[in-house]
């Protein structure tokens, strides 16, 4: 049984709502109607926002045409880790019971800009693993086949957005977060440059590993919500160099670009599914056909295990430090955090400095091209209850076949977007992952969108 669904794109629905050829609350209550049946189905969604959803709406539609911001009257869902006012910021645990005061950074500017909040979606909890799997919450299914995961942390966005119920849902992505569950579901998912987006209230997420963005189901969608929300405050610890052009604009450039491709993993225990490769195969194949030079490169995928996992954990012992109950926590999430006593002071410095050098490394060997094409996840969506009776450590070997490729991103601090790639004999969809090779995301919208997404 499939749950996927299609429906008007974020692009259109604020086209229409600026226009006048549509209300606000009617995309609101098409959402509503959509979350109420096949949520029960999902487990997408902890907190339906519906009365808060429509009075956002009516307040829009009181607006002047001229006045309606660039997402007006788009239903978006945002992911617990974020604050929104008026409701509790989970984490996707129950460590926290006071509501926010105020929206995120990010929730601010995507509200000024017109978008309607309706609900807040599902993640692991602090977005530890990359399955959708929590205490609190239960699983969350993939809309496409529902034994599978949406993989994770924002695995309920991902299914909020596959399952139609909004065009646009929030994530975060410390390890491929965002990426992962954009593979599972056959969406499109951009990690920003570090210091894109901003973290306020918080300095930073998961220190240099960490940024936020929305899961789409278009290029132009995910172009036009990270033209609202770029840009970050002075509380944040680090801020990109402008780029080139508005994304929107960088979407439909699509002059020739030169890209590297390969499939090979680090050197580890893991092995990429062959229909994985198949897919990474296809995609530079039709890359060529769209005008592009593809290149395939010999070698393997960067390790930079040494510098994630202590910036990991050492993330994770914050998290479990800042929360206001944590005796309510996941067993599990406070053995990582005991685990990670030992990332602090030198060691974390150290890894730090690692992820810089992998930065200079990625970049001298890619300098020549301008994105590099490899999977997003060495394999399939898998099934369903990968956290069941796992602690820490047997759940941290479990993930490694969805990171093998995502974490580069988050270490170097550079931009990675996984873009679907057609689907497994089994019906399941395939993603694969454009890598920049500098902080400017513009050419992985116009390589992304040369494609037709």
């Amino acid at each position: 049984m499939t749950l996927v669904a299609g429906g008007p794109s974020a692009v259109e629905i604020a086209g229409d709502v600026r226009a006048g050829r549509r209300s606000a609350r009617s995309a609101a209550e098409a959402s509503l109607a959509r979350i109420a049946e096949v949520d029960s189905q999902l487990n997408a969604f902890t907190i339906v926002l519906a009365e808060e959803a429509l009075a956002e709406a009516d307040a829009i539609d009181a607006l002047p045409l001229g006045e309606r911001g660039p997402l007006a009257g788009v239903p978006i869902a945002i992911k617990a880790e974020n604050d929104v006012a008026g409701v509790v910021t989970t984490f996707g645990g129950r460590g926290n019971s006071t509501p926010a005061a105020a929206d995120s950074e990010v929730v601010r500017r995507l509200r000024a800009a017109g978008a309607v909040v309706v609900g807040i979606t599902a993640m692991p909890e602090f977005g530890q693993f990359p399955f959708t799997e929590s205490v609190a919450h239960g699983v969350t299914h993939n809309p496409w086949a529902l034994d599978r995961s949406t993989g994770g942390s924002s695995g309920g966005s991902a299914a909020a957005v596959a399952s139609g119920c909004v065009p646009v849902a929030l994530g975060g992505d410390g390890g491929g977060s965002i990426r992962i569950p954009s593979s599972c579901c056959g969406l499109v998912g951009l990690k920003p440059a570090r210091g894109r987006v901003s973290m306020a209230p918080h300095a930073s997420l998961w220190g240099t590993l960490g940024t936020g963005g929305p899961l789409t189901r278009t290029v132009a969608d995910s172009a036009l919500v990270y033209d609202v929300i770029r840009g970050v405050t002075a509380i944040d610890c680090w801020s990109a160099p402008e780029p080139a052009m508005s994304y929107a604009a960088a979407a439909a450039d699509l002059r020739p670009r030169r890209i590297a491709w390969l499939t090979a993993p680090a050197l580890g225990p893991v092995r990429v599914d062959p229909q994985v490769a198949a897919a990474v195969s296809r995609t530079a194949a039709r890359l060529a056909e769209a005008g592009h030079e593809v290149l395939p490169v010999e070698g393997r995928w960067p390790d930079v295990q040494a510098a994630f996992v202590p910036q990991f954990f050492a993330s994770i012992r914050e998290c479990v430090g800042l929360v206001e109950h944590p005796e309510r926590l996941e067993l599990r999430s406070r053995h990582t955090a005991a685990l990670g006593a030992w990332a602090r002071g030198p060691v974390l410095r150290q890894s730090v400095a690692l992820g810089a050098k992998a930065r200079t490394a990625f970049i001298d060997r890619f300098r020549e091209y301008d994105a590099v094409l490899s999977p997003t996840l060495a394999c399939l969506p898998p099934t369903l209850g990968q956290l069941d009776g796992a602690g820490s450590i047997r759940a941290l070997l479990r993930s490694l076949p969805m990171i093998a490729f995502t974490t580069v991103a988050n270490t170097t601090g550079l931009p990675a977007m996984s873009v679907p790639a057609g689907e497994s004999t089994e019906g399941l969809p395939i993603g694969v992952q454009l890598s920049g090779v500098t902080d400017d995301e513009g050419p992985l919208f116009a390589i992304a969108a040369s494609l037709g997404l």
